[in-house]
């Protein structure tokens, strides 16, 4: 966040002054009032202006905009980028006719652009961490969806075999998906092994 002093005749028209010049709304901004200034009284006292310190807040959702932008143009991809801010959370939706290059094999190229975007969002900051949810039509719905029907199907092999099952390699991201659809299940229980980036799911029978 960055401060800067304005003057003016008034605390108001200082704050006027700074908006102006800042080039923001008032909600981007803190105001901190160093003198309200005095209007001369006497003639030979010179009357003393108003001074403020702004202090303006990041705007994230812009950044990751931005950022964005300059990454879909590089790739020479046209897309419409929509973001919302809940509790610290940016998701953000791409949408366009070229996603697929965009989402990567099993959405490793989306993963990619998501951490670069958190780190341009959370760089210098000394606010609150802001996470960064990038999706692109709906990719990792569909994703999340395809690995719970995964974990039941295999959860089903397993039991009826007694043998235990190793899952592909899976980002962390993915493998709580797993883990999560099956932490109720009575029969078989997930454990994670191996190294990143090679590390995976193993479902395997509940002990007696």
């Amino acid at each position: 966040m960055k401060c800067m002093e304005f003057v003016g005749k008034t605390i108001d028209e200082a704050k006027k002054n700074a908006l102006s010049e800042l080039g923001v709304d008032e909600n981007r901004v803190q105001i901190q009032v160093i003198d309200e200034g005095s209007k001369g009284i006497l003639s030979f006292i010179r009357k003393r202006p108003a001074k403020i310190s702004v202090t303006v807040s990041k705007d994230y959702c812009e950044e990751a905009r931005a950022f964005l932008s300059s990454i879909l143009e590089n790739m020479k991809i046209e897309a419409e980028i929509d973001i919302n801010e809940n509790n610290n959370v940016l998701k953000i939706e791409l949408k366009g006719s070229s996603m697929g290059i965009l989402i990567g094999y099993r959405g490793e190229t989306l993963d990619s652009i998501q951490y670069l975007v958190n780190l341009v969002v959370n760089k210098g900051q000394d606010g609150q961490y802001k996470r960064v949810v990038l999706d692109a039509e709906n990719y990792r719905d569909k994703r999340e969806e395809t690995l719970k029907r995964l974990a039941v199907r295999m959860s089903h092999r397993v039991e009826k075999t007694g043998k235990l099952m190793r899952l592909e390699p899976m980002n962390p991201y993915e493998r709580r998906i797993i883990h999560s659809a099956l932490q109720s299940d009575k029969y078989v229980r997930t454990y994670s092994e191996g190294d990143e980036p090679r590390r995976y799911v193993v479902i395997d029978l509940k002990k007696a």
